[in-house]
C-alpha cells in the first residue's frame, strides 16, 4: 500500500509520540547495558545489531511496542481528495481530544476536571511550528488527587499548547465503612485536598524538565451555577523563577451528574418497587382464580389509573386520615365519605365515561370520587 509523503509523515509522527509515551529511549539504554555486563569477560565478542534486536525481543520490549501501537483506517483515508494536507501535529492534536466511555458508578461522586488549551508560554514564542514528521519537544500534564493519578498525551511544545484533556476524578470520604458512601455537599466542603498539577518538558533526546507545579482547589465548583465552571490558572515557574509566570491553562471544572444521577437512582428503585408489585400482584390472583370457579365472574380491581393517566396500586390511594374532633365514631365517617359525589371522567369521543382515581392532593381539593 503506497502513502503519499504527507501520510507517511503523519504516522511518523504517531509513531514517535507512542515511543515517547512509553519511554523507549529509557527501555533501549537499560536493555544495552544489561546486555554489555552479560556478554563482558575473558571470550566477549563485539556486540552486533542483530544481537542487540534480540535482546530487545526476549525481553518482551518489541511485543509491548507493537501491542499498543494501532492504526485504524480512519488515519489513512481522512483526508478529502483535493482538501490541502493537515500537519502531522495537527493530526496528533485530533487524537488526543478523542475520549473514552467510562463506566460511572452511580452511586458515587465524580468530579470531571477538563484541561482546555494552554496560552502565553512566552519561552516557546519563537519556536517555529513543527514540520510534519520532525521530532518536536512536547508539554505533559500530570495530575494528583486523593490517591488517584493521571497524566494527559503529550503536544507538541508551542506558545499555545494545544493541551486538551479530560480527567474523571472519584470523590469518596476516607473514613473507614465509609468509603462506599456517597459523600453530600457538606462532606465535600470539608474535603480540603487540591488538585495537584505538574506540567513536565520532554526535549527531543527524552530529557524531562519540570516546567510547573499548581496546588488547584476544586471546591470552587460547589457554588458555581449548574455545577460547572471554567477559569484560567497562571502557573508559575520553579526554582528561582518560582515568581515568573510559565504560562496560563484554561481549566474547567464539572460535578459530574449530581442531580441526573440521583434522580436515576430514585427511578431504578421506583421501577424495581412496581415490577415487584407486578409479579405479586399475578401469583395474587392465579391463586385467587384457584380458590373456587366462582372467583372467575368476580370484579376485583388490582390497579387504577389516576389523574394523569399513571397505573398505579390501588392499595397506593389509600390512606389514613386522623380526623380529630370532627368524627367522632367510625359511623360518622361512613357518613362523611358516603356524602362524597362521585363523578366518571367523560371520554373524547363521547361514549360511556370513564373512571378515573384520583391522588389524595386532587381528591382534597376536587371534593368528588
Amino acid at each position: 500500500m503506497s502513502l503519499s509523503p504527507e501520510r507517511a509523515s503523519e504516522l511518523k509522527q504517531i509513531i514517535h509520540n507512542h515511543l515517547l509515551k512509553m519511554n523507549i529511549h529509557g527501555k533501549i539504554r537499560e536493555v544495552l547495558a544489561e546486555t554489555v555486563r552479560e556478554d563482558h569477560g575473558p571470550a566477549h565478542r563485539s556486540l552486533s545489531q542483530a544481537d542487540f534486536l534480540r535482546a530487545l525481543q526476549h525481553r518482551g520490549i518489541i511485543d509491548d511496542v507493537m501491542k499498543d501501537l494501532q492504526f485504524t483506517q480512519e488515519v489513512l483515508t481522512d483526508a478529502e481528495p483535493g482538501s490541502p494536507p493537515k500537519p502531522a501535529t495537527h493530526f496528533v492534536d485530533k487524537n488526543i481530544t478523542q475520549l473514552k466511555k467510562t463506566n460511572i458508578d452511580p452511586s458515587r461522586r465524580h468530579l470531571y476536571l477538563q484541561v482546555l488549551g494552554g496560552k502565553a508560554f512566552l519561552e516557546h514564542l519563537q519556536e517555529p511550528e513543527p514540520l510534519p514528521g520532525q521530532v518536536c519537544s512536547t508539554f505533559t500534564v500530570y495530575l494528583h488527587f486523593r490517591k488517584q493519578r493521571f497524566r494527559s498525551k503529550p503536544v507538541p511544545c508551542a506558545c499555545e499548547p494545544d493541551l486538551r484533556e479530560g480527567f474523571l476524578l472519584e470523590i469518596h470520604r476516607e473514613g473507614t465503612g465509609e468509603g462506599s458512601k456517597m459523600a453530600d455537599g457538606t462532606t465535600m466542603l470539608s474535603l480540603c485536598d487540591p488538585v495537584h498539577l505538574v506540567l513536565i518538558k520532554t526535549d527531543t533526546s527524552s530529557e524531562t524538565m519540570l516546567v510547573s507545579s499548581y496546588f488547584l482547589d476544586w471546591r470552587v465548583v460547589l457554588c458555581s451555577p449548574n455545577g460547572k465552571t471554567c477559569f484560567a490558572v497562571e502557573l508559575m515557574g520553579v526554582g528561582s523563577e518560582s515568581k515568573v509566570p510559565a504560562g496560563v491553562l484554561t481549566v474547567g471544572l464539572e460535578l459530574a451528574d449530581i442531580i441526573s444521577t440521583q434522580q436515576s437512582l430514585e427511578r431504578q428503585r421506583t421501577a424495581e418497587k412496581e415490577r415487584l408489585f407486578l409479579v405479586y400482584a399475578k401469583q395474587w390472583w392465579r391463586e385467587f382464580l384457584q380458590i373456587r370457579p366462582s372467583h372467575q365472574s368476580k370484579m376485583v380491581k388490582i390497579f387504577a389509573q389516576d389523574e394523569n393517566a399513571v397505573n398505579r396500586p390501588v392499595c397506593s390511594y389509600v390512606h389514613v386520615l386522623r380526623a380529630g374532633r370532627l368524627l367522632e365514631s367510625p359511623r360518622q365517617a361512613a357518613r362523611f365519605v358516603s356524602l362524597l359525589a362521585q363523578e366518571k371522567a367523560p371520554v373524547v369521543g363521547g361514549g360511556d365515561k370513564q373512571e378515573q382515581w384520583c391522588t389524595l392532593m386532587a381528591f382534597l381539593c376536587r371534593g368528588k370520587v
